[in-house]
């Protein structure tokens, strides 16, 4: 594909929220560092000392020069990642992306079943304004759902597990949230980068998400629309037995406090993430 055919969905704009934690970022380890853009977080992974590093997804609209920004502070001026790689392609998980692409020229990887919707080619479910929950949900009417166009710079993750340029790490495919939803593991410290498969935000609540209160939830209620495939994709993370957890929503959960609210978020799904009501509630 030509650069000039990339392009957002017809639907793209910016929308006007943000979080207590926005434009603050968190070294969880050495060589993994959260940035929250507004109400989403963002990953660099790899060590600061040398340039092999990634971008673990890109943001909200209009949110491409603080994620920039945020990344030369972290590994140096003019430093760009290898790739980016997203945990899937819904609008804040995607918003800056063209930008990102235009500024770094990098390659972008996903789930193959998510690049329909990163080709022009599906359209996410409409956001469910009506499912239980607080503002956050009743506004999400007004989130975009229509599909961008990343032509040939999205690629397929690699079929073995690995990848590219997270060595250590597989992805995991965590669908629920979306058909093609990953999250990314790595063995040897139990470091998960969980994507929206789960949150530690009630990301419904609008006074939880302005004020990062911490809350182990199920994926974000207005955008998901096959829970029975959500409910598994927690029990494959919790198998898992991760120290340390970085969502997309929320700041992250490690230790003691993570295993017992990954435990009862695993065993009282129903209870804590599925709504009582809304288009998607079967």
């Amino acid at each position: 594909m030509e650069k000039e055919q990339l392009k957002y969905g017809s639907d793209y704009k910016v929308i006007p929220m943000t979080s207590a934690t926005s434009g603050v970022g968190l070294e969880v380890l050495p060589d993994l560092f959260v940035y929250n853009v507004n109400i989403v977080n963002i990953c660099l992974i790899g060590n600061p000392k040398n340039d092999d590093f990634v971008l673990i997804d890109a943001g909200m609209p209009n949110s491409a020069i603080n994620i920039i920004e945020a990344t030369e502070e972290r590994f140096g001026r003019n430093s760009r990642p290898k790739a980016i790689i997203l945990t899937h392609g819904h609008f804040d998980h995607v918003g800056a992306i063209l930008e990102l692409i235009d500024h770094w020229n990098v390659p972008v990887y996903a789930h193959e079943l998510e690049i329909p919707f990163l080709t022009g080619k599906q359209s996410y479910p409409e956001p469910d304004a009506s499912v239980e929950g607080g503002m956050v949900a009743k506004m999400s009417a007004l989130f975009p759902n229509e599909p961008i166009q990343l032509g040939n710079k999205v690629e397929k993750l690699p079929d073995d597990g690995t990848v590219p340029h997270m060595a250590g790490f597989r992805w995991v495919h965590t669908p629920g949230h979306t058909p093609g939803h990953v999250s990314f593991f790595r063995e040897d410290d139990r470091t998960l980068i969980a994507g929206d498969a789960f949150v530690t935000v009630k990301q419904e609540s609008l006074y939880s998400v302005l004020t990062q209160e911490q809350e182990i939830s199920g994926p974000p209620r207005y955008l998901t629309p096959d829970w029975k495939a959500a409910w598994q994709s927690v029990k494959t993370l919790n198998s898992l037995k991760p120290a340390v957890a970085v969502t997309g929503h929320g700041l992250p959960m490690t230790g003691e406090t993570l295993r017992q609210n990954l435990e009862m978020l695993t065993n009282d799904f129903d209870r804590i993430a599925i709504p009582d009501y809304g288009k998607y509630v079967h």
